[in-house]
């Protein structure tokens, strides 16, 4: 950029010179030319230093100077140029910069609020209003800056980086080989912001319940090869066998294996510097994290939810808004979490005396429970039932991929691939998770199962986890949300949860109306216990975080009235503990979408077109509820004038 711009100016002032010498007309063109050149100057100095003359150019800044502070977002999205020029470094999470990223979401709030709406086009003031609702609700939490878990057995640095540097940085090249070992030898830096941050925290009675410090020391223990009660020296040159079946290094090892245009010399090279990263920069970061956590277990406790802090009240009501995007209170959230459990209770119930499961000595939940021992819904406990666990998922895949002309004519051009969780993340693993397609095209979306413990995938559940993970769900939502043209960049990857997730939960309900657990009164079976699961959230997260619920309180009541085992309820509500409000989005999106669904078909008729109606959800992208609902809105009233 800066030779260009050096090469354009001197051009020009050149041709100004020679100008001196020409013509009247000339004269007047080199004028509009300089003309021409200063406005492209105030243009840029606006752009990057000062308030744009476009709001669209102010929307794209927005997400540009954010990507450019956030080097491990842009390898995850695959950003193209923005990739390359950042895969050697880690995002700073240092408390300082932390701090100027907050401040910066502030001042950029400032300044969208100072352009006038009146001037706005329908489509800016859509964008707008999103962007709005996502900069002021974060702004809205700085009362409550530090009330976080940033390592925890869910997610943070210690699990994040090795799955961000194993599903995201590419090895093509020699320069990617070398950035990947860049991005090691960044650890100890890494490590250091976190940790900072854990002590302003732990100053501040921030201090995560005991359990969540026992999941991450066995985890942190368990990726440098120690044994959870037994210290090891680390830095000992004849340890290969935990550096070498360490995920960085296989990572890099399989990757490299993949590139022809390496030397076979080159990559023995490459790895023995990874080997020497891992042992000297690496693994001493990892242990300086797990001697402060053996520390701090002493201070921590049992209480569970956010009430325990300072104005946790108001925190929880706050997350639940974040998540959400609704102005329902505590109460209200656990109120609709009760009285849907009940109503799915009476729909699962019908169906099991219907296939004459009946005992009323027993709970839902133990009903379940023994169903899901049943032979005939388990594979066997060993590789062999991973690999045909597998080979279903994506049969299952194929299957509704084929089947839903009906109700779409729309799709993501993104591939999907179903992958397992990684073993060294699968105990505080959740059942499964999908992870969006690269921006640039290199990947597509990936559907994750956790195989962990095979009794845990119950062949009737099956369907039910791909419709939501994958195909109608998540998939389709956020590849073609990734897809949408004509849009500021923000649009395509903002996430609202409540969206979402609502939208996901909604695909299993739909899956059902198309006719897809047809003669499978099992798998529907399944499916009103995915929904039973989410309802059952409703009650649990606001049981923990407002009515003071203990963990066991809140396991015991998902087993009863799930049927989910309590290895599985167990790590769902350690989910939600470190995770407070994140787990009510589910049920309160989906709720909104069948409610606006609703809404289209009575206003319009026999005019609605259900294929009309998703792509009114989907080619919008994610949004707060309260502003899909406008979009809907506008989309009855268009249709009902045409």
């Amino acid at each position: 950029m800066i030779n260009s711009f050096d090469d354009s100016f001197f051009s020009i002032q050149y041709t100004y010179i020679m100008a001196k010498f020409a013509s009247p007309l000339k004269k007047y063109v080199l004028r509009t030319i300089l003309v021409i050149f200063l406005i492209g100057a105030g243009w840029i100095t606006n752009l990057i230093w000062f308030k744009p003359f476009n709001i669209r150019h102010f929307y794209d800044r927005v997400f540009l100077e954010f990507a450019l502070e956030s080097p491990e977002l842009v390898t995850q999205l695959g950003i193209p140029v923005l990739y390359d020029l950042s895969k050697d470094e880690l995002t700073d999470v240092s408390d300082k910069k932390q701090w100027e990223s907050f401040n910066k979401t502030k001042k950029d709030l400032e300044m969208l609020r100072s352009y006038s709406r009146d001037r706005q086009s329908k489509a800016n003031l859509l964008n707008t209003d999103i962007l709005e609702w996502f900069l002021a609700t974060n702004v809205d939490g700085e009362p409550y800056f530090y009330y976080d878990y940033p390592v925890n057995q869910m997610f943070g640095v210690q699990s994040n980086i090795p799955s961000f540097l194993e599903n995201s940085h590419k090895i093509r090249n020699k320069s990617d080989v070398e950035a990947y070992i860049s991005r090691l030898s960044k650890f100890d830096t890494k490590f250091s912001q976190v940790l900072e941050g854990l002590k302003i925290r732990q100053d501040k009675g921030i201090i995560p319940p005991r359990f969540v410090i026992t999941r991450v020391l066995d985890e942190m223990k368990g990726f440098t090869g120690q044994s959870p009660d037994n210290e090891i020296d680390i830095e000992k040159k004849d340890r290969k066998d935990a550096i070498r079946d360490n995920i960085l290094y296989v990572n890099l090892d399989t990757k490299l294996n993949e590139v022809d245009d390496i030397s076979e010399e080159d990559k023995k090279d490459y790895l023995i510097r990874v080997e020497e990263e891992i042992r000297s920069t690496v693994f001493p970061a990892y242990q300086k994290l797990i001697d402060y956590f053996n520390g701090l277990y002493s201070m921590a406790n049992d209480d569970d939810g956010v009430w325990k802090f300072l104005n946790g009240d108001a925190f929880y009501t706050y997350m639940l808004r974040q998540y959400t995007t609704t102005d329902l209170k505590p109460e209200e959230v656990h109120d609709i979490g009760i009285s849907e459990v009940a109503r799915l209770k009476k729909e699962m119930l019908d169906i099991l005396k219907n296939q004459n499961y009946v005992d009323t000595t027993k709970t839902l939940g133990e009903l379940i429970q023994a169903l899901n021992k049943e032979e005939r819904f388990l594979y066997s406990n060993d590789e062999t039932g991973r690999k045909e666990a597998l080979e279903e998922y994506n049969r299952i895949i194929d299957e509704i991929n084929n089947n839903l002309d009906d109700a779409f004519d729309i799709r993501p051009k993104a591939d999907l691939e179903v992958r397992r969780v990684p073993e060294f993340k699968q105990e505080g693993s959740a059942g499964a998770y999908y992870n969006g397609p690269a921006m640039d095209g290199s990947r597509g979306g990936i559907f994750y199962v956790n195989l962990r413990d095979m009794n845990e995938i119950v062949k009737f559940g099956m369907n039910t986890l791909v419709y939501h993970e994958a195909i109608p769900g998540h998939h389709f939502q956020i590849a073609i949300q990734h897809e949408i043209e004509g849009v500021p960049i923000f649009r395509n990857i903002l996430p609202f949860t409540a969206y979402t997730e609502g939208w996901a939960l909604y695909a299993e309900r739909l899956a059902w109306e198309l006719g897809f657990y047809e003669d499978n009164p099992f798998g529907n079976l399944g499916r009103l216990q995915a929904e039973m699961f989410r309802a059952v959230r409703l009650v649990v997260d606001t049981g923990i975080h407002f009515k003071k619920w203990t963990r066991e309180e809140a396991i015991d009541y998902m087993v009863e009235n799930t049927g989910m085992t309590t290895s599985e309820v167990t790590t769902e509500i350690e989910r939600y503990i470190v995770m407070p409000g994140q787990a009510c989005a589910y049920k309160i999106g989906m709720i909104k979408i069948l409610e606006l669904r609703e809404k289209a078909k009575n206003e319009l008729g026999e005019d609605f077109d259900l294929r009309e109606f998703h792509n009114v959800v989907l080619k919008n992208g994610a949004v707060p509820l309260d502003i899909l609902e406008q979009i809907v809105d506008d989309y009855i009233i268009n249709s009902s004038d045409k």
